[in-house]
C-alpha cells in the first residue's frame, strides 16, 4: 500500500501565512526561463550594462554565456572590488544538534538515516564556543537538524545567548519558524538567518522531501520574509545546485534575493552557492551536472545582478576553487569547519554526533587567514562594533 503523504503546498496548523505574492513572482521567473531562448547578443548586451534587469541575469545564466566566462569574471571582479574592496569575511559553522524529523533523501541528517545523533549541553556549547573563539574567529553560523521536538526554539535561543558571549556576529541556519520566533531569536542575539530552499521546482521538491515540516514548500519559501519581519538584520538565500535544473534554480535564487532587496531595502542580502555533496550511508548522491566552470558562471551572474550582496562559498568546494573565486566574486568563506556535532570540543578530531555531508576544504582559521592575505586580499573577522 502506498503511504499517504501530506500536500506539500498546504500549510500545516500553526504555520504563519504571510500576505505576500513573492512566491508567485519567483515561480513565474523560474518557470519562464528557457535556456535555448538566449543568444550571444543577449549576453553581450548584459555585459555592456552597469545595471542588469532580470532578463540580463537570465542571459548570463544561460549556456550562451559560457564562452563569455572570462569577460564575466573580469567584470565581476571589478564590481566586487568597487563595493567590497578586498575584504573577505571568515566565519565558522557550529553544528550543535543533528536530530531531524524530516525525510529529505539527499541529506545525511534525515530521520531515516541511521547515524549517531547528539545535541550539545550548555557546558559543551560554552566549551565549543571558547575553543572556536580562541582561534580568533568572531563570526559563527549556528546550525541544527530540523527537529522542533529535540531542538526547540527555546533551546536554540539559549544556544544563541551562549554564543553571543564569545562572538560579534551570529548567523543561524535552522528550521523555518514564525515571525514571533525569529523575533525571540533576534532578541537572544541572532543577527541573520540563512535558509536553503534546496530547489525552487515545487514538483521536484515534493519528490525529495517525503516527510516532516520541511515538506511544506511555501512555508520554507517565506522563511526569509518572516525573519526580516521578526527583526533580523540580514537573510541568506540558496538552492542546492544539482538537485534539479541548476539554471532554473539559480534564476529563482537570484530573483528571490532581488525581490526581497526591493521589498526590504534595509535588509542585508547574501547568497550561498552550495553544490550537492556526498552524504554518510549513501553513495548515490553526487553533484550531477554542475562543474566548476558552471558554478563560476552562476557566481559571476549573481555578482553582476546583485552587486551589493554578500556571496558565500563554503568548504564543500576545494581550496583551489575557493582561492580562485575569492579573487573574482566571493566575499565570505568558512574556515575551521566541522559538520559533525561538537567537532570543536576536543583537539583529537572526535565528534559527539555524525556529520551532515562531506567537506573538501579542511583549512583551519589561521591557514585560511594567511591564504587570503597572501592573495593580496584583506581577511575580516567582523565588520560590526557594538556600542
Amino acid at each position: 500500500m502506498t503511504e499517504q503523504r501530506i500536500d506539500h503546498m498546504k500549510y500545516l496548523p500553526g504555520m504563519e501565512i504571510l500576505d505576500s505574492d513573492m512566491l508567485a513572482q519567483v515561480t513565474a521567473y523560474h518557470d519562464s526561463f528557457r535556456n535555448e531562448d538566449y543568444t550571444a547578443a543577449d549576453v553581450q548586451r548584459a555585459l555592456s550594462k552597469t545595471r542588469l534587469d532580470p532578463q540580463d541575469f537570465m542571459a548570463l545564466l544561460s549556456t550562451a554565456a559560457a564562452p563569455y566566462l572570462e569577460q564575466m569574471a573580469q567584470k565581476a571582479h571589478m564590481v566586487t572590488r568597487r563595493h567590497f574592496g578586498g575584504n573577505i569575511s571568515i566565519l565558522t559553522p557550529i553544528y550543535f544538534a543533528n536530530y531531524c524529523e524530516n525525510y529529505c533523501i539527499y541529506c545525511g541528517f534525515n530521520s531515516h538515516n541511521k547515524i549517531k545523533r547528539a545535541r550539545l549541553t550548555d557546558e559543551e556549547l560554552h566549551r565549543e564556543c571558547q575553543n572556536i573563539a580562541n582561534a580568533g574567529i568572531e563570526e559563527v553560523l549556528m546550525l541544527t537538524g530540523e527537529s522542533p521536538k529535540m531542538s526547540d526554539v527555546r533551546y536554540i535561543g539559549n544556544a544563541v545567548k551562549i554564543a553571543r558571549q564569545y562572538f560579534r556576529v551570529i548567523g543561524m541556519e535552522i528550521y523555518p519558524v514564525n515571525s514571533e520566533d525569529y523575533a525571540y531569536l533576534h532578541e537572544c542575539g541572532a543577527d541573520y538567518v540563512t535558509v536553503f530552499q534546496e530547489t525552487y521546482d515545487s514538483d521536484k521538491y515534493e519528490t525529495l522531501h517525503l516527510a516532516g515540516n520541511k515538506r511544506i514548500f511555501p512555508y520554507r519559501f517565506y522563511a526569509q520574509e518572516r525573519a526580516i519581519r521578526g527583526g533580523m538584520r540580514g537573510v541568506g538565500f540558496a538552492a542546492l545546485l544539482g538537485l534539479a535544473d541548476y539554471q532554473k534554480d539559480a534564476v529563482a535564487t537570484g530573483m528571490h534575493a532581488w525581490l526581497m532587496q526591493r521589498k526590504y531595502p534595509q535588509a542585508e542580502i547574501s547568497l550561498s552557492c552550495p553544490r550537492l555533496c556526498p552524504i554518510i550511508n549513501n553513495d548515490k548522491i553526487n553533484p550531477k551536472d554542475v562543474d566548476e566552470r558552471k558554478l563560476t558562471q552562476i557566481i559571476c551572474a549573481y555578482r553582476l545582478f546583485l552587486p551589493y550582496a554578500c556571496i558565500v562559498v563554503s568548504s564543500r568546494e576545494s581550496a583551489a576553487f575557493r582561492n580562485a573565486i575569492m579573487k573574482i566574486a566571493a566575499t565570505k568563506v568558512s574556515a575551521s569547519v566541522c559538520v559533525g556535532i561538537g567537532g570543536h570540543l576536543e583537539n583529537d578530531g572526535s565528534e559527539k554526533g555524525d556529520e551532515q555531508f562531506e567537506i573538501t576544504d579542511n583549512r583551519p582559521f589561521d591557514e585560511m587567514y594567511a591564504a587570503i592575505k597572501h592573495m593580496g586580499l584583506q581577511p575580516v573577522t567582523s565588520e560590526y562594533i557594538y556600542v
